[in-house]
């Protein structure tokens, strides 16, 4: 599966779980760990469940997930697939740590297929 399907898995899944801001980054020119970032904000209950969905699809589609971290607490959830690394975020800690300013160098646009609403309460 080449990166673009792979982004588009990633991202069809967030979709499909509601995820609010959704943001994917081209990271291929910054580090040679992954390709891609793929950060998007959900409430407490949220994340979890978002990070889950990414991981059922990326199975199905026959990918591996390297690393899976952070869903005892919820906060910040991180799947790695290897090309692609996807974070999980509740909206005060996506704001605290500013991922986007780190890997937000080379922005890719999405065609995504619900309306995105950058801001969401913490509950």
């Amino acid at each position: 599966m080449n990166i673009e399907d792979q982004l588009r898995l990633v991202v069809d899944a967030l979709e499909e779980g509601r995820a609010k801001d959704i943001k994917a980054f081209n990271t291929s020119k910054l580090t040679g760990l992954f390709d891609r970032v793929v950060i998007a904000s959900g409430n407490a209950r949220q994340t979890k469940a978002l990070a889950d969905n990414v991981i059922d699809a990326a199975k199905k589609a026959g990918l591996h997930v390297l690393a899976y971290e952070g869903a005892d607490t919820g906060e910040w959830v991180l799947v790695d697939l290897g090309d692609v690394v996807i974070h999980t975020m509740q909206p005060a800690i996506r704001d605290y740590y500013n991922l986007e300013e780190i890997w937000g160098e080379y922005p890719i646009e999405l065609d995504l297929k619900v309306d995105q609403m950058p801001q969401l309460s913490d509950d």
